[in-house]
């Protein structure tokens, strides 16, 4: 069944034609499961005439497309703003990249994210939160967002490619800026991590960025060689830049989830060893990127309909998260108890986000240190902000009174 999302207040208009997604809404995005369960039961292939793209909202429709990278591309770009644009795509962007090329570079990079080096981190972000959140011990208010969530993503970047302290600000800085103009800024050059590239070149060390620098890979055109200076900073753009968003995304809805379930955050503040599990529901339950964003490269049926070649299709990742298909009994039901499930908060198949083990140990050594200083809080509405950013939603500020 496919619902075009008409005007619902024009005459004659139906119920069923007031069900409406619209991903640019950010009053909606931040509470869309409403119309995420109506979608997945009544219009499971949602067609958008206002914006013209296609919605998948079923587990399984969701995380089957995801991986099928021959019909739904990245080439074109993986927000629908850059699809419908028809932009050019500069080489590089690991994110809107197509196999074979895609996995010469993912490979390339995957050496950040190995489960060494993301393990070997913890002492150093452990220290750096504690940083962050003794000075506030006392003061009975704690910002999720402000205080801890900005920062911590950016300088674990910082310490994962061994860039020195004093300049890891500098960094989030230009990360911050970067994401808060979505399309143009996302594919900016990466200069700020020039310095560090080029310092790195002239004097070699046991680190990532020495890595990057000195691996040789086969190309696609199958010439072995090194990674181009304005390659690398291509990438490391990318990867910082997806990856500083999406988890401070994460520790801001931690914040809010948490002080909607004060019995839940009492079980985690009493046991620990819970909070691993905690992160995983909170990623399922609050996803900070909604949707995944392809082209069709051929026509594809769902429902009895078919999507046309040429047409954008969101895969709705927030929607998927909740289905009750793949949830039982209800998707809808925050529960930290809840069996283990894979979700689709970053994504499947030859596009799995490779930071996902980096996110997960920055979530749950935010919440364990969180806990041990501050195991209640109510959020203080009057000054909570959410993003206005729609590709990752979340909070600018997520203020609490803490005790």
């Amino acid at each position: 069944m496919t619902i075009s999302a008409e005007n619902s207040d024009r005459p004659g208009a139906s119920a069923v034609d007031e069900l409406y997604y619209d991903p640019y809404n950010v009053e909606l995005n931040m509470n869309p499961y409403p119309v995420f369960a109506r979608m997945r039961e009544e219009a499971p292939l949602y067609y958008n005439d206002k914006h013209d793209f296609y919605a998948l909202s079923r587990f399984d429709d969701v995380n089957k497309a995801v991986i099928d990278h021959d019909t739904f591309i990245s080439g074109r770009g993986a927000l629908l703003e850059i699809i419908k644009s028809g932009m050019e795509i500069p080489p590089g962007t690991l994110i809107f990249e197509d196999p074979p090329i895609h996995n010469i570079h993912r490979n390339l990079l995957s050496r950040m994210f190995t489960p060494r080096k993301v393990l070997a981190l913890e002492p150093q972000i452990r220290e750096f939160t504690a940083r962050c959140l003794d000075p506030l011990v006392g003061s009975g208010r704690f910002d999720f967002v402000n205080d801890l969530g900005e920062q911590m993503p950016m300088r674990v970047i910082g310490m994962l490619l061994g860039i020195p302290e004093e300049h890891q600000r500098r960094v989030a800085d230009h990360g911050e800026a970067t994401l808060m103009n979505e399309q143009v800024d996302l594919l900016a050059t990466g200069e700020v991590f020039a310095e560090f590239i080029d310092y790195r070149a002239e004097h070699p060390s046991d680190d990532i960025m020495t890595d990057l620098l000195t691996a040789e890979f086969t190309d696609e055109t199958g010439t072995v060689r090194r990674l181009r200076r304005d390659e690398l900073l291509m990438y490391l753009t990318v990867v910082a830049t997806a990856g500083a968003e999406t988890t401070t995304r994460l520790i801001g809805w931690a914040g809010k989830t948490l002080a909607d379930y004060p019995d839940q955050r009492r079980e985690l503040a009493e046991n620990p060893g819970l909070i691993p599990q905690a992160i995983e529901e909170i990623l399922r339950w609050e996803p900070p990127a909604l949707q995944i964003a392809r082209y069709v490269s051929r026509d594809v049926s769902y429902y009895g309909q078919t999507v046309p070649e040429g047409s954008a299709m969101l895969m709705l990742v927030g929607a998927a998260n909740r289905d009750h298909r793949r949830f039982p009994p209800d998707g809808d039901v925050f529960d930290i108890h809840r069996e283990q499930r894979s979700h689709m908060t970053f994504g499947a198949g030859t596009h799995f986000c490779m930071g996902n083990a980096l996110a997960r140990l920055e979530g749950r050594i935010a919440l364990e240190e969180i806990l041990k200083r501050f195991p209640e809080w109510d959020v203080d509405w009057a000054n909570a902000a959410p993003s206005q950013t729609t590709a990752v939603r979340g909070w600018e500020a997520m203020p609490t009174f803490v005790s």
